[in-house]
């Protein structure tokens, strides 16, 4: 029996891995994102008023890219039908990053409106439907790659304008991914949220 080298097979998973990427980045650009109220704007700064929104959400611990990274898989796997009955759900952007603790993160994918708890086969381990209460939210647009370093100082330039609308965050900051990390750092749209007191 021939033998098979370890750098062919790494090859081989890295071949697939990148059919896989590749796959997602071809869905991402044909997403919608959910219609919103636009209450405020002002440069890079936005107040929105978004619906009650669907979701599908994963809880996981690590950096902030491993987090997003093993979440956005999984749920991924989920969309596209992966272990359950029924037809692709169509992806909408964007990608929700929740800081839940030191070291542990909520990834959430919005569902579209055609899809619900009740219209769509029970997730697996570690994966959950739910709904996320109509809200107000700040929002600072971050183009470029969204490193931990960039994010912050967003969420403090968000904080500071925040405040000088007389507006108070009702907790953490959030960060909304709207495109792959397969494109390049310069073309890349994201964004940071802050939740709104009432």
């Amino acid at each position: 029996m021939a033998k098979i080298g370890w750098g062919r097979i790494l090859a081989g998973v890295a071949t697939v891995a990148a059919a896989g990427a590749a796959y997602v980045y071809f869905k991402q650009r044909t997403a919608k994102a959910p219609a919103y109220e636009l209450v405020l704007a002002d440069g890079p700064f936005e107040i929105r008023r978004y619906p009650a929104l669907s979701v599908l959400a994963t809880d996981q611990s690590g950096s902030r890219d491993r987090a997003l990274g093993t979440g956005f898989g999984r749920l991924a796997a989920y969309m596209f039908g992966e272990g359950r009955e029924g037809d692709e759900l169509p992806i909408t952007m964007p990608v929700l990053a929740e800081p839940l603790a030191e070291g542990a993160w909520r990834i959430r994918f919005l569902l579209p409106e055609e899809a619900s708890g009740d219209t769509i086969e029970p997730p697996g381990e570690n994966i959950a439907i739910a709904v996320v209460p109509a809200r107000e939210v700040a929002v600072m647009m971050v183009p470029g790659k969204p490193t931990d370093r960039l994010l912050k100082s967003r969420t403090g330039e968000l904080q500071r304008w925040l405040k000088d609308q007389g507006r108070v965050a009702a907790g953490l900051a959030e960060h909304a991914y709207y495109t792959s990390p397969l494109k390049p750092g310069a073309q890349r749209a994201n964004e940071v949220w802050l939740p709104l007191a009432g």
